[in-house]
């Protein structure tokens, strides 16, 4: 099976590169230049024997943003250059963490970090995103687009059910124009801080483990996603999540919670675990330890 992986920066894709080079491994690369350069680092494709020559004991490590399978793109990347903005809110964006997607095992899960900070517009996107979710708690601004999942944060975006890394990038580019467009006009919006509507429950429900243990208290996961959603139920009392063997659901789970209504774990509220490739970056000044 062949896989893909992206970096946090132009330095550690080449040295992912160099090393495969190196170890005689074949590999392809799928590159964001030049329509989605300021929104994705190149990304390498390569057999499983290609991972392994990237994480070898008693070597330095190249840190990847994490390995999915790959899927040729569905769209090409556009050959023009993105556009500027004089005022550019959002400015470049990496992803950190690529994962396959836990509500849909066809797609990809990716989590990018910005140069800018996206708070202030917020509530002017509110307002001309009626079918959008503002929580202004959060801050929090979550949307579809079409089947995909989007929730911004001051200084990063998750995105669940890409199709894959090409389709990644397109939509963080479709993010950065449109914040830096809305921005640009925010003289003539009247901002809106009012919560208009949720993701679905059946959001919550696709990223539970499914047991219907009820350790939770409710009968199946679905009750419980419904509970979770109407703010009746912390989404920490699933256990095979929060204590079992399904903690790898916890990242997803906590995203989708947190764009319903502001709400993780009491522990977890405002805080979550960051990968190696976050650390990188936030070492190399890139992004921020914090929203």
């Amino acid at each position: 099976m062949r896989v893909v992986t992206t970096f946090a920066d132009r330095e550690e894709f080449e040295k992912a590169h160099v090393r495969l080079d190196a170890h005689g491994v074949p590999f392809e690369m799928v590159s964001p230049d030049p329509g989605y350069r300021l929104v994705g680092v190149p990304a390498l494709v390569t057999e499983a024997e290609g991972r392994v020559a990237l994480t070898p004991r008693g070597a330095a490590e190249v840190i990847s943003a994490g390995w999915v399978e790959y899927r040729p793109a569905r769209i090409a990347v556009p050959e023009a250059e993105p556009p500027f903005y004089d005022e550019d809110v959002f400015g470049e964006a990496r992803i950190m963490v690529l994962a396959p997607c836990v509500a849909d095992a066809t797609k990809i899960r990716l989590i990018a970090h910005l140069t800018g900070d996206l708070t202030g517009v917020f509530p002017y996107l509110n307002a001309e995103m009626k079918e959008a979710c503002y929580n202004a708690r959060g801050p929090t601004f979550t949307f579809m687009d079409a089947y995909r999942m989007v929730s911004m944060y001051a200084r990063r975006i998750a995105v669940a059910k890409a199709d894959e890394i090409v389709d990644g990038w397109r939509t963080l580019e479709m993010i950065r124009r449109r914040v830096n467009e809305t921005w640009a006009r925010r003289a003539h919006i009247e901002p809106c801080y009012e919560m208009r509507q949720k993701p679905p429950a059946l959001e919550i429900f696709k990223r539970l483990p499914g047991t219907n243990c009820r350790a939770c208290g409710e009968a199946t996961c679905l009750a419980f996603a419904v509970r979770v959603h109407a703010g009746e139920a912390e989404v920490s009392r699933c256990q095979p999540v929060f204590g079992g063997e399904y903690g790898h659901l916890r990242e997803a789970l906590l995203e989708v919670c947190q764009a319903v209504a502001g709400r993780g774990t009491r522990e977890d509220n405002g805080r979550r675990h960051r990968t190696r490739t976050e650390r990188h970056a936030e070492a190399t000044g890139f992004s921020p330890a914090h929203d």
